[in-house]
């Protein structure tokens, strides 16, 4: 497939996406996809990694603003701008659905709202990774992640900090 067919073809399933053609007619999903650090790809002239390695909410509420900031600035164009976020370590924390049965159990009445935020920016094109060797590591069990199109597994997060930028994105770590 030609680049601009490629691109051709993301527009046309973002206009539909952004309609509620698509929405209407997937599926729900049953799982976080599985992203190989292969298949990780740039396709957008300017593409920026937001680096989730933290786990203190206003940093990451703070990261969510600096995203805002960073799609506003390039207008109605999802096209124009590639973000996603890696996230890893006490990062992930914000991508589960509940904290029960987590090192940060204690903090289940402040976090999942946090995600409400996450979902606002998403809406702009927003991709999530999370490390599945934090999951193993901390024997969270990778069901407890959020069930959203733009929430994926990548092997490591650290690697998929080092293969996006390998593949020409930006990177940024708030705090």
């Amino acid at each position: 497939m030609s680049e601009d067919t490629h691109q051709a073809s993301r527009r046309a399933l973002m206009l539909a996406a952004a309609s509620g053609v698509v929405a209407a007619t997937a599926p729900a999903l049953a799982a976080p996809r599985q992203t190989a650090l292969a298949d990780l790809k740039k396709d957008a002239d300017i593409a920026c990694l937001y680096h989730c390695d933290f786990g203190e909410p206003q940093r990451f509420i703070q990261m969510l603003q600096n995203i805002a900031n960073h799609y506003s600035a390039y207008g109605a164009d999802p096209f124009a701008l590639q973000l996603a976020i890696v996230a890893h370590g006490p990062g992930v924390k914000f991508f589960l659905e509940n904290l029960d049965g987590t090192t940060w159990s204690d903090e289940a009445a402040t976090i999942p709202k946090i995600f409400e935020r996450v979902e606002d920016v998403a809406k702009n094109g927003l991709k999530i990774h999370l490390c599945e060797i934090t999951f193993t590591r901390l024997k969270i069990d990778k069901s407890k992640a959020r069930k959203a199109e733009f929430v994926g597994f990548v092997p490591s997060g650290v690697a998929a900090v080092a293969a996006l930028q390998a593949k020409g994105f930006a990177y940024l770590k708030v705090g």
